[in-house]
């Protein structure tokens, strides 16, 4: 009877936490409509919403997208521009006629892994001849430390990497290693190669780096262990990512178009959905009110949403979100993110839920969600190997694993939905979210990041959700691509097309 009751309990904690994350389409459509709210008060002005609404740049394009490329602005003169902020305001530059080759290379840095990367261009219609890359893990102490032991790490890494250079992968004789930065925290760039931090998230609170150059810590750090390489061009993931995936596409699916000019006016917008959350799309000048200069002659500008810092009375918050939210590093901040990202969804939500089961019902708890989510056995063995290797519990009922399987469902559905709300807010924002008089205009979305790679489930729930929101007719024309490693090339590229070595090259 004692055994029952707690059993009961268990389920009524369960069943309680699934209707607080309820996800209905008329909440979808309600988050995906704040979602506009605050893109449309974000560009308005400096501080008019939660969505930071960057307005990244980068001062030059690789030659392999275009020589007048649509998708950026076309100066960086300050002077045309009057009232501007320039600390948050870097501009593409419209027409590029560069042949870039040679070995570049790229650090992909935004969560708790970082990446290495070795590209090897080969010119204007050569392409990407080479690409090798390695990952590598951020101890936890180092996330919470200090701004020369993150860097000093990193750099060692990325010297132990230049050290696995192989045959015809050495720079020129005479030339410096060049590097892209794609850093995937709020920054106030200052030039193509040069930016603030404004502030960490994902789990990171390392003080004496907040207001500091990036790109000076990293080649301090690179300095004190004598590594020869100079930053090209620092970049945004979400930046880099559209870069990255413009490319791809170019390369894979459009072609070469009259005039030698590549385009893909489809890719609308990249998201990142791994251990922290972000998005980025490409925006009508005219739509952005706070831009006070000339309008640019692509009449488009890339922004930065900052999205994982979105907030609404619509989302669908529950008591252990508060909770994890109040002992955070950053409380009352990047609300979006602490729902739908992978820092949070196994390791923070699943386990508040399964603690408090734990404590008023006699269950317990684990943290290793997608592997036991995805556990298709019939008597769900990968959840009782994971509790045993795990937690040493020698044995586990079917009826406790299926518990614990729901509760994983009932966490990465209320994600998925959501972040798919987000999407079609992105959507709303440029009227790509209807058809109208039978028009048939295709949008593509890049995705990149862990959580929608690896995590099948969520990912396939994400895009079910899409259509659901979209109908039928208006789903049929959103495509939503993969973006591996884009962010990574996309860095490279710009490194490549901001080279030191490039006038000398030219004359």
């Amino acid at each position: 009877m004692r055994c029952s009751r707690k059993w009961a309990r268990a389920m009524a904690i369960l069943r309680e936490f699934e209707e607080n994350c309820g996800t209905p389409i008329g909440k979808l459509r309600q988050v995906a409509d704040a979602m506009t709210v605050e893109m449309h008060a974000g560009l308005a002005s400096e501080g008019g919403s939660k969505l930071k609404m960057l307005i990244s740049y980068v001062d030059n394009l690789p030659s392999g997208f275009t020589t007048d490329f649509p998708y950026f602005s076309y100066t960086r003169d300050q002077g045309n521009f009057p009232g501007i902020d320039f600390s948050y305001v870097v501009l593409v530059s419209y027409h590029v006629d560069k042949d870039e080759k040679g070995l570049f290379y790229a650090l992909d840095l935004g969560g708790t892994n970082f990446r290495v990367i070795r590209v090897l261009l080969g010119g204007k219609h050569g392409g990407v001849v080479k690409q090798e890359f390695e990952e590598v893990s951020i101890p936890p102490h180092l996330m919470t430390g200090s701004s020369d032991a993150l860097f000093d790490y990193i750099a060692a890494a990325l010297a132990r990497f230049v050290a696995t250079e192989g045959e015809g992968l050495h720079p020129s004789p005479g030339r410096q290693r060049e590097l892209g930065f794609t850093f995937s925290f709020p920054v106030r760039q200052t030039s193509i190669a040069s930016g603030n931090l404004m502030k960490w998230t994902k789990g990171f609170s390392i003080e004496d780096a907040v207001g500091q150059d990036v790109v000076g810590e990293l080649t301090k750090a690179m300095e004190r262990i004598g590594l020869d390489m100079c930053v090209s061009a620092l970049v945004s993931y979400l930046v880099g990512s559209l870069i990255g995936m413009i490319y791809n596409l170019v390369n894979d699916i459009v072609g070469t178009l009259a005039g030698g000019r590549f385009y893909n006016p489809d890719v609308i917008a990249a998201v990142i959905l791994g251990t922290g959350t972000n998005a980025a799309y490409v925006e009508r000048a005219h739509a952005i009110p706070k831009w006070h200069g000339l309008l640019p002659k692509s009449w488009e500008m890339v922004i930065n949403m900052e999205w994982g810092n979105f907030r609404s009375s619509h989302l669908p918050l529950t008591e252990y979100d508060q909770d994890l939210d109040a002992e955070s590093l950053n409380p009352g901040e990047q609300i979006f993110e602490k729902i739908i990202s992978g820092m949070y969804l196994g390791e923070e939500i699943v386990c508040r839920v399964l603690l408090k089961m734990a404590e008023e019902a006699g269950f317990f708890w684990t943290p290793n969600m997608s592997a036991m989510h995805h556990d298709t056995s019939s008597d769900l063995r990968v959840v009782g190997s994971k509790l045993k290797d795990i937690l040493e519990i020698p044995s586990t009922s079917l009826k406790m694993r299926k518990a614990i399987v729901e509760l994983c469902d009932i966490v990465a559905t209320r994600g998925a939905r959501l972040s798919a709300a987000g999407i079609v807010g992105i959507l709303k924002k440029l009227e790509r979210d209807t058809v109208k008089d039978g028009e048939k205009q295709k949008s593509v979305v890049a995705l990149d990041g862990g959580l929608y790679e690896h995590y099948s489930k969520f990912s396939t729930c994400m895009e079910s959700a899409l259509k659901e929101l979209l109908g039928e007719e208006v789903s049929d024309n959103i495509v939503i691509e993969h973006s591996n490693d884009g962010s990574g090339i996309g860095a490279a590229l710009l490194a490549a097309s901001h080279s030191q070595y490039l006038e000398v090259e030219e004359s």
